[in-house]
């Protein structure tokens, strides 16, 4: 079932409640899901349905600014936010809200820049109740390129919001800077029949097309990122985590992953190769199968 959250503001953010797990199913606990950036909740509905079949009730929300819930670019397809502080305000909000009608443990999975948002939350503590455990697929902790220095992304995006209006696209197409419009499939997925599901979703609901990120995006990123990074805080992170990630990712930083994995103090990790692409959640059978039931083993061997 679809509807809405309203978030403090006031501002409506789509949200989808996915049905209850099977009849004959044991309810294992309550998932919550969150996408990356310029997703919808839409692309997942086949791993929503793999976790409601294993028990889990299940849920998944938009971030403000995307899929279904706004926008606050120069034009309908320029993804911007002023600080990622909203967005984990929000998620501390709607997770708050979500949880008390929860059943069982509690887990929390974010996508991409989904990802980097609920580490962020953890390491702020604002999620309460404290979640069971963390599930995050190829997390954004940082941006392409990887050999420029945080410090360097930060200042750079940082002038170029003080040239002009943070909310113009950084970017012209796709997901990432010198990327071809026919180049896009090759970031995310070996798997054309999901990549095509995507697109038959962005004809079928407009209001999901979202394009290159904003300056203030930008920025926002690299702040944010450098805040997660300094001393202690993914040490501060004391909740179990699993990752599942590509050192193939061309959106999101592997090396980034890796340096995050060994400073959480309570991390699992599933890395693929070459036969995974960013969104290892919608990628070909073998790869997705393996990554669900790495995920799968991990939520049992932690919650039971």
């Amino acid at each position: 079932m679809e509807g809405k959250w309203i978030a403090a503001d006031g501002h409506a953010v789509r949200r989808i409640d996915w049905p209850g797990p099977t009849a004959g199913t044991p309810v294992r606990g309550s998932l919550l899901f969150m996408a990356g950036r310029g997703d919808a909740y839409e692309k997942y509905l086949e791993t929503l349905e793999h976790w409601r079949q294993q028990g889990w009730r299940v849920s998944a929300a938009d971030w403000r600014g995307q899929g279904g819930s706004g926008r606050f670019g120069t034009d309908d397809t320029t993804g911007h936010i002023g600080n990622f502080a909203e967005w984990i305000a929000d998620l501390a909000g709607f997770w708050s809200e979500w949880a008390e009608q929860g059943e069982g443990p509690l887990v929390l999975v974010g996508h991409s820049m989904g990802g980097h948002l609920v580490m962020r939350a953890a390491i702020e503590k604002v999620l309460t109740p404290r979640p069971d455990a963390l599930v995050l697929s190829a997390p954004m902790l940082d941006t392409f390129p990887e050999m420029l220095p945080l410090p360097l992304k930060r200042g750079f995006s940082w002038l170029m919001t003080r040239l002009g209006d943070p909310r113009r696209p950084a970017w012209k197409i796709s997901e990432r800077p010198g990327t071809r419009a026919g180049m896009r499939r090759t970031l995310l997925t070996h798997d054309d029949a999901r990549y095509e599901d995507e697109l038959w979703w962005r004809e079928a609901r407009p209001e999901l097309r979202l394009g290159p990120g904003s300056w203030g995006w930008v920025r926002s990123a690299a702040t944010s990122s450098s805040a997660m990074f300094r001393r202690g805080a993914l040490e501060s992170v004391d909740l179990p985590v699993f990752i599942v990630a590509t050192d193939a990712d061309r959106l999101v930083s592997p090396s980034a992953i890796r340096a995050a994995l060994a400073r959480l103090p309570d991390a699992e990790a599933l890395i693929f190769g070459a036969e995974a692409r960013h969104e290892v959640l919608r990628e070909v059978d073998p790869v997705r199968d393996r990554a669900l039931a790495a995920i799968d083993a991990f939520l049992t061997a932690r919650l039971g």
